[in-house]
């Protein structure tokens, strides 16, 4: 059993005010995984104290953007170094299974080595030549304290995706990380003192929602980075509104994979199993609305009950487990209610269905399920589920493809399914969405990941993703 008595504030650990730990336990089977400290406002008062010392009169922002670099690639290193032992916590904290957690923990290195590159490409100060015939500098400097506030399904991943830009940049940071992930989250601390981060410059607080709402509203916070649901969003949006904070949000998803009628079934079939059940389905960019056209329809109705059946659930540490228990008791019901909401609504279940998977009872299982005969206007086809739950849309020509892929309040992810190349680029120019795959290719670290539409502000990844932590500043000469 993991125990963090502390929370992790300005670089130092410091019992939580209210001295609350709160229990996690696994989702599997309801075993105890370890004890975490929840932060309370006052611990937040103390944090964003700390940070905003640090960045009023500390040496971190003004340090040479080479050396924060420096801090930031030691710490990757020593994350690196402990990549399995966080994949193998996270997994007993939110159930995912360990070979989704262990492959995005392998890549979270890379992840921060594209924004080390930006950054060391990134014009910081240049100087201009102006129509005028004058001179002016333009410099990049950090937006100020910025609250990171990130969900349970991938927490590191969220978690450093905020951080890095925003130190590279010369930001201080309060993380805010789920109840549920508290543990992993609390790690970090670990791994920034060890890297030898200046004090205050970061911050750790497991907490819950009055809490959070509590930091993005905070008097001396900057800049708010969030990662969760679009109603979350729109509530941290409303804020920083409010208040003129700087904001990106990366919100939810109701994706569409479009099926070409020249797609190699079998291929779409396998490429479906991992765009849309991948992190047992709680995951945003999901493609979670699958588009197959009349021609070839219960072909590929067919192929993919098949490969939902096939799917392995059960416990999350088996590495031949794909599925495991949904994080919560309340999202296995939030999920469940929809399963039965698709065949109130007149779906036809080809696979998966109502009831726990047999010999699953002591944890938050859900079978992976998959309606075919839905209709873009059903809840099920228009409501993000966040969970193991697709829909088979028929449409009739590519025009009615794009038109139902579009006919959705989110705009996040998305993909194509064909033998031409050229023909699955076209499809994609088409498509309101952030990010596209063209036979499920896989997205880069350097360009960039965000949302249309409901799906939120702002984008994240490699130089656009750095971007986000920086104000521009026009000095003329």
């Amino acid at each position: 059993m993991i125990t963090y008595d502390k929370l992790y504030i300005g670089g130092h650990w410091t019992a939580p005010v209210d001295g609350e730990l709160l229990k996690i336990c696994s989702p599997h089977d309801q075993s105890l995984v370890g004890l975490a400290a929840q932060a309370s406002p006052a611990d937040v008062d103390l944090a964003v104290a700390a940070a905003r010392k640090a960045f009023d009169d500390g040496p971190w922002p003004s340090l040479p953007p080479a050396e924060r670099s420096a801090l930031v690639s030691r710490f990757n290193e020593l994350h690196a170094a402990r990549s399995q032992e966080i994949a193998d916590l996270v997994t007993s904290e939110n159930g995912s299974a360990s070979w989704f957690t262990s492959a995005l923990q392998t890549s979270l290195a890379e992840q921060t080595d594209a924004f080390v590159r930006a950054a060391s490409g990134y014009a910081w100060e240049k100087r201009v030549r102006t129509s005028l015939g004058s001179e002016a500098v333009v410099r990049s400097e950090p937006v100020g304290v910025v609250a990171a506030v990130i969900p349970w399904n991938a927490p590191h991943q969220s978690a450093l995706v905020k951080l890095i830009p925003a130190l590279l940049a010369g930001c201080t940071v309060i993380l805010k990380v789920s109840p549920e992930t508290s543990l992993d989250g609390l790690l970090l601390g670990e791994l920034f003192t060890e890297a030898g981060f200046p004090e205050g410059v970061v911050s750790i607080l497991p907490a819950g929602r009055e809490t959070s709402e509590y930091l993005v509203s905070h008097a001396d916070v900057d800049k708010i980075a969030f990662t969760g649901s679009t109603a979350a969003g729109r509530r941290i949006a409303a804020v920083a509104g409010e208040q003129l904070k700087r904001v990106s949000l990366e919100l939810g998803g109701k994706s569409a994979s479009i099926i070409l009628e020249d797609a190699d079934v079998a291929a779409v079939a396998e490429g479906v199993k991992y765009t849309s059940f991948a992190n047992n389905g709680e995951s945003c960019v999901s493609h979670t609305r699958i588009l197959a056209p009349r021609s070839r329809y219960e072909e590929i109705v067919a192929a993919l009950a098949t490969m939902a059946e096939g799917i392995k659930v059960g416990d999350p540490r088996d590495p031949q487990t794909f599925v495991g228990p949904m994080v919560r008791a309340d999202q296995r019901q939030r999920i469940a209610t929809y399963i039965s909401l698709g065949l109130e609504e007149g779906a036809r279940l080809v696979a998966g269905g109502p009831g726990t998977p047999e010999g699953l009872e002591t944890g938050h299982y859900v079978r992976p399920t998959v309606f075919a005969d839905v209709d873009n206007s059903m809840r099920v086809a228009q409501e993000e589920i966040f969970g193991p739950v697709l829909v088979v849309i028929p449409y009739q020509d590519e025009d009615d493809a794009v038109r139902i892929a579009n006919d959705s309040p989110y705009g996040l992810s998305g993909g194509v399914w064909t033998s031409s190349e050229e023909r699955g680029l076209a499809v994609a120019r088409r498509i309101r969405t952030g990010t596209f795959t063209v036979n499920g290719a896989p997205l880069s670290f350097e360009t960039p990941f965000g949302g249309f539409k409901a799906s939120g502000l702002g984008r994240e990844f490699g130089t656009a993703g750095l971007a986000q932590y920086v104000e521009q500043k026009t000095i003329a000469l």
